[in-house]
């Protein structure tokens, strides 16, 4: 009879290894940059195919069985093998080539990519960038683009990638429309509102001004969080806006903390055939590190606080560049 898990691929093994080590399906699925139901899915199919449970169910969290955790240990011993074999080649590996296509917003490519993918091209000349910018999520199957860089609570599950950050939001208006104290909600109701239009209607916060606000209130909409920036910054009303976006803007100010209920995630993402592919991952790898020193500002923390971390974080990037 054959042996169930001598069909076990490395894949089955890492995502075992993940369970494990992070104790719920939730936090697995953040390891290793995939959906929640899909990680769900493989676990069920890999203990199907082995023929008995590898992990307790006890309420969220799972513990893993005998044979559980005998293959969680399989799978930290063949990571520290692949990740010493790797470091290895690393010197003999010819440097990153060829041309990456990167799908994003304008807000997100002007408000936080564009440094890191200058400090990118300092580090990786050979590596040539298309930026492809638009609201509409680019088709990575059909390869309208190798890398797409969005903001999105479920990425689509035939892409893999990690999530970066999250995105904070807040409302704003003019700094100098509002010099002292910040107004009470029922007047900050009865300024002239701004909101995102029709092709950007589904988010949250368009949504949210929608169903409270009469559509005569609504003196502008606009298909571009950049442009709908710009809108408050020239006077027309008050807007929701990413912190990111609105704090980097002297002309605006907050008129209220950051409302959770508007926060998406900001996600790295490739096609699974791309991963491996040494010009999207040095990328990917490049904009993760260089967000992760920005976080504080794209996830709302005090706009006075988060001078010093976006300095760090330069300093960071550098170091880990060479550049």
């Amino acid at each position: 009879m054959p042996d169930p898990f001598a069909a076990l691929a490395w894949d089955d093994l890492r995502l075992i290894g993940a369970v494990a080590e992070a104790g719920t399906l939730p936090a697995a699925a953040l390891r290793l940059g995939l959906a929640h139901s899909t990680v769900f899915r493989r676990l069920r199919a890999i203990e199907a195919a082995v023929g008995c449970p590898l992990f307790e169910r006890h309420g969220a969290a799972l513990l893993a069985t005998g044979a559980g955790e005998d293959l969680a240990q399989l799978a930290r011993r063949m990571g520290e093998d692949v990740g010493a074999v790797t470091r290895r080649l690393a010197g003999q590996a010819p440097l990153p080539h060829g041309e990456v296509r990167v799908a994003t917003n304008d807000s997100l490519l002007m408000h936080l990519l564009l440094p890191l993918l200058a400090s990118f091209r300092a580090a990786c000349p050979s590596v040539r960038l298309e930026i492809v910018v638009g609201n509409p999520a680019a088709n990575l199957s059909r390869r309208d683009a190798d890398v797409a860089i969005r903001a999105a609570d479920r990425p689509p599950e035939t892409l893999v990638g990690r999530k970066a950050a999250r995105i904070a939001w807040a409302l704003y208006g003019r700094r100098d429309a509002f010099p002292g104290a910040v107004p009470d909600e029922a007047a900050l109701l009865a300024q002239d509102w701004l909101s995102l239009g029709e092709g950007l209607g589904s988010m949250k916060v368009a949504r949210w001004l929608a169903a409270r606000m009469p559509p005569e209130r609504v003196g502008l909409r606009v298909d571009s969080v950049l442009a709908l920036a710009q809108a408050v910054e020239a006077g027309l009303g008050l807007a929701h806006l990413p912190c990111f976006v609105g704090d980097a803007r002297p002309a605006l100010r907050r008129l209220g903390a950051p409302e959770p209920e508007f926060a998406a995630d900001l996600w790295l993402l490739t096609h699974p055939d791309l991963r491996g592919a040494a010009r999207v991952r040095v990328l990917l790898d490049h904009l993760a590190a260089g967000i992760a020193g920005q976080r504080a500002r794209i996830e709302g923390a005090d706009p006075g606080e988060t001078r010093a971390v976006e300095a760090l974080s330069q300093n960071v990037v550098r170091e880990e560049t060479g550049a």
